[in-house]
């Protein structure tokens, strides 16, 4: 299965083929299957549709098709493959864009139009296109498991790293001259214990077994987003989990494409879950045109996009989530940083839910299978920061954000309980934030991040040494906002005492101008590390001043009239190139207006 074959799915030649005895939606009972392994794929059908056996007994196999069954008839054939549901793996996946099964929309559009036809066979890769081979090893060189053995530079972005099949290691007998080459070609000739074996760029793995490492990491590195409130208050590592549960319209579909968008990994893995095809056209038509950051190219220089709307087989959307993690550790291997965005996994839950009611199963909480817990543990744990299994020391992570879409906003039905059983981040989305229009709409009184003591000393040592006690000093300003608002729903806020109101003013200008982050404007939509870090700092800079001052007689009517109070409401849209200088201008005027006022000096 490691090695390099050719992707069309072929009848095994030595094995009968069976029939079809039972058909129940995507779920089909087939007879006289002698020689079935569960997981391997078949053909169902006249017309050849795709499936995946889940279930044996005998010779009887349970298949999970994933395409629609309407039409396909008891008595017709089921052809066995022999091998499990793989991915196709090599240069020209970068920029793809999937179904659920790995099959390319673009390239079935135009052999089929705008609706994709059933049993439609297409190779995940293009097998004519020719790519630059750099070859980095030379005869005689003993190479293991993903160790590289040469480079294609698939886009200005992305270096895409030829490396070595799991499993396998030897001595390189033969490597091909730097050129012009395809996917098919033999590149290099490895001479292993057990004979010779000839490589090409391509190589296959099976979506529901995770590609094997050397170590697990701490997850001490954070991940960079840009957003202020997950990187400054509910930071993620790279390699950790995290969760966006959210009722409808909170936000967790423009929040994901922030997250794939302004993230520092190096490879964006975008699985539209059993969404609406009007979301996923979105994702389709702004990341091709949108500028990274990072390269100036397109963000899709560095994006794999995998598409099962809501409107496609429930079978194939069970199985998105796992085409995209392989994919996602299959650039892990080669070193590189990975995000993927899930969105949902409750529509895959859904889809786990329909297919086991099919398989009259046994319904646990709300109608769900019984092992959801254990499928969902089984995704998340597949992220994570590891040492690579080979010969270098070679790093690569994995970092899984999902978005839960719980019915109604409850987050104490069974998908959102047991994803937060086993992720680390919990972005929490209020529907009441998002009614006042205070996106993102991350309700900070809810919210937790399991890696503030992981990613404290990064911070720190990159940043600023005070970062941690100023996001305690800022998140206590918070809940203590969130206190006194019982006392303000009774007699308003001018009867409070002036401490209590200069803290409604601290609170208030972190919450409105630090939390509060504008998607589409054209400086805010991304704010640095440094910046976040600068902004906090001359927020609670004021809350001291006027803290200070308010024991002087200083009203906070007084406090209210300063212009630099505008200017610090403001800053996050000074230009992320600038914004050093303006700073310091700022801070210096708030110190001289707050010293005018009348008892201020």
């Amino acid at each position: 299965m490691n090695e390099a074959t050719n992707n069309e799915l072929k009848p095994t030649s030595n094995k009968k083929n069976g029939y079809i005895s039972k058909i129940a939606g995507p779920v089909v009972q087939a007879n006289n299957m002698q020689g079935s392994k569960m997981y391997d794929v078949v053909r169902v059908g006249n017309e050849g549709l795709i499936g995946e056996i889940i279930g044996l007994e005998g010779d009887t196999c349970t298949i999970q098709v994933y395409e629609e069954t309407a039409g396909v008839v008891p008595g017709e054939k089921v052809e066995l493959i022999g091998e499990p549901l793989s991915v196709e793996l090599g240069p020209g996946i970068v920029g793809m864009i999937y179904d659920g099964i790995q099959r390319p929309l673009e390239v079935i559009m135009k052999e089929t139009g705008d609706f994709i036809e059933r049993g439609v066979r297409t190779p995940g890769l293009d097998h004519s296109a020719k790519w630059h081979f750099k070859p980095t090893v030379k005869e005689g060189d003993k190479v293991k498991s993903c160790d590289m053995l040469g480079t294609v530079q698939e886009t200005k972005a992305v270096e895409h790293r030829i490396i070595m099949p799991h499993g396998m290691e030897g001595t390189v007998s033969k490597i091909v001259p730097d050129g012009e080459y395809t996917i098919d070609d033999q590149i290099v000739t490895i001479q292993t214990s057990t004979g010779t074996k000839e490589l090409t760029m391509v190589q296959h793995w099976p979506v529901r077994i995770g590609r094997p490492f050397l170590k697990k990491l701490d997850p001490n590195i954070p991940l960079i987003t840009g957003q202020r409130i997950y990187d400054t208050f509910f930071p993620i590592t790279k390699g950790g989990t995290g969760a966006i549960p959210g009722g409808f319209g909170t936000g967790k579909t423009v929040t994901q494409h922030q997250l794939a968008k302004w993230c520092d990994a190096d490879i964006i893995v975008y699985v539209g879950c059993g969404e609406r095809g009007n979301e996923m056209t979105d994702v389709l038509r702004e990341f091709p045109v949108l500028e990274d950051p990072r390269t100036g190219e397109p963000l899709m220089k560095r994006t794999i996009l995998i598409a099962n709307t809501s409107n496609m087989p429930v079978a194939a959307r069970e199985a998105s989530v796992y085409t995209g993690i392989t994919i996602a550790e299959y650039f892990r291997d080669q070193g590189y940083d990975v995000a993927l965005m899930a969105d949902s996994t409750s529509r895959w839950a859904e889809a786990l839910r329909e297919i086991s009611g099919r398989l009259e199963e046994m319904p646990g909480e709300e109608g769900y299978p019984a092992y959801l817990a254990s499928r969902l543990a089984e995704f998340y744990e597949r992220a994570g920061r590891v040492l690579v299994d080979c010969s270098e020391k070679r790093f690569g992570s994995i970092t899984v954000v999902g978005a839960v879409s719980p019915p109604g906003g409850d987050f104490s039905e069974p998908v959102t309980q047991n994803t937060l059983r086993i992720v680390k981040v919990f972005w929490a989305l209020d529907a009441d934030l998002a009614d006042k229009r205070h996106f993102p709409s991350i309700n900070w009184l809810r919210s937790y991040s399991l890696y503030m003591d992981n990613v404290k000393d990064w911070w720190h040592d990159k940043i600023g040494s005070d970062w941690y006690n100023m996001r305690g000093r800022a998140m206590r300003l918070l809940q203590q906002e969130a206190e006194l608002q019982e006392i303000i729903q009774l007699v308003g806020p001018d009867a409070l005492p002036p401490k209590e109101q200069i803290t409604l003013e601290g609170a208030k200008m972190i919450r409105e101008n630090f939390l509060q982050q504008n998607a589409f404007h054209e400086v805010d939509t991304y704010c640095p590390d440094n910046k976040q870090y600068e902004m906090l700092r001359i927020m609670l800079r004021y809350y001291d001043l006027i803290l200070e001052i308010s024991g002087k007689g200083v009203t906070i009517d007084d406090i209210r009239t300063i212009k630099t109070r505008e200017r610090i409401a403001r800053m996050a849209t000074i230009s992320n190139k600038t914004y050093k200088s303006e700073f310091k201008k700022l801070e210096q005027n708030l110190e001289h207006e707050l010293n005018e006022l009348p008892g201020g000096a």
